[in-house]
């Protein structure tokens, strides 16, 4: 496989500590080899995310995180990265998920990842995303039949989503996916992730299979660390992003 084949996908929690700091941030990870970028929308109960995530999202809430933050990061990056608004469902439906899918096209948002949305109502903004051109990604876990892959996967877009383990990111669990993968592959061509429990260590291994990698822990932890600088964290998240970029491609 050529250099630069697999993709890195980098997910960040918007507009924490401030906005600045995550469009510099943003910036910075893209150089170090991150493909698409996944702008967390802060929520109070996220529910696939384990501590760290969740420790960011809080956090970010009680800086007195709005959506307009995470409109005005998207105006700046979105132009320039290929960005994807990863949330729950309850800011989506709040806002409402047309004006949502405005303001995507508006910035040139790609599109969403949505956890806690399940495939059968997904099909009710089927529409709506088709009117905007936008994606919502699908998600696979080790849990879904054969049946139920062929389902979600047959009209996937931008990536599939798969989940290494049942559980919440970041707690590094193993699961053998090759069943998973091939029952995937049967139903789809749209390039496969992998996500939950991906770092600097496991993702040589996790990537055998795939066409990428999904990486949110790994980076968050380090906007977390009231031990180093915002200069330092930008400049350790780009160090851990480009070693997983060379990694998943060596």
């Amino acid at each position: 496989m050529k250099q630069n084949d697999k993709k890195l996908v980098g997910y960040i929690t918007s507009s924490f500590p401030n906005n600045n700091f995550t469009i510099d941030l943003a910036y910075s990870m893209k150089e170090a080899g991150v493909d698409t970028l996944e702008l967390g929308i802060p929520f109070s109960d996220p529910v696939a995310d384990g501590p760290v995530i969740e420790k960011a999202n809080l956090i970010a809430l009680n800086n007195g995180f709005k959506l307009k933050d995470l409109f005005e990061v998207s105006s700046k990056i979105a132009k320039d990265i290929d960005t994807l608004w990863m949330g729950y469902l309850n800011p989506f439906y709040h806002y409402g998920m047309e004006k949502f899918l405005q303001k995507a096209q508006e910035f040139g948002i790609k599109g969403t990842i949505i956890p806690d949305l399940p495939y059968e109502m997904a099909q009710n903004f089927e529409d709506l995303f088709k009117k905007y051109n936008k994606v919502n990604v699908s998600f696979v876990a080790p849990t879904d039949s054969e049946e139920r892959i062929k389902q979600i996967v047959t009209e996937s877009q931008k990536f599939i989503y798969m989940v290494a383990y049942a559980g919440i990111t970041g707690s590094g669990q193993k699961e053998d996916l090759s069943k998973i993968i091939e029952n995937i592959r049967k139903y789809s061509n749209t390039p496969l992730y992998i996500g939950f429990g991906v770092d600097e260590n496991s993702c040589k291994e996790k990537v055998m299979g795939v066409d990428g990698v999904i990486v949110g822990s790994a980076f968050v932890k380090h906007i977390i660390d009231d031990s180093l600088s915002n200069d330092e964290k930008i400049k350790k998240i780009s160090c851990v992003a480009k070693e997983i970029k060379e990694k998943i491609n060596e």
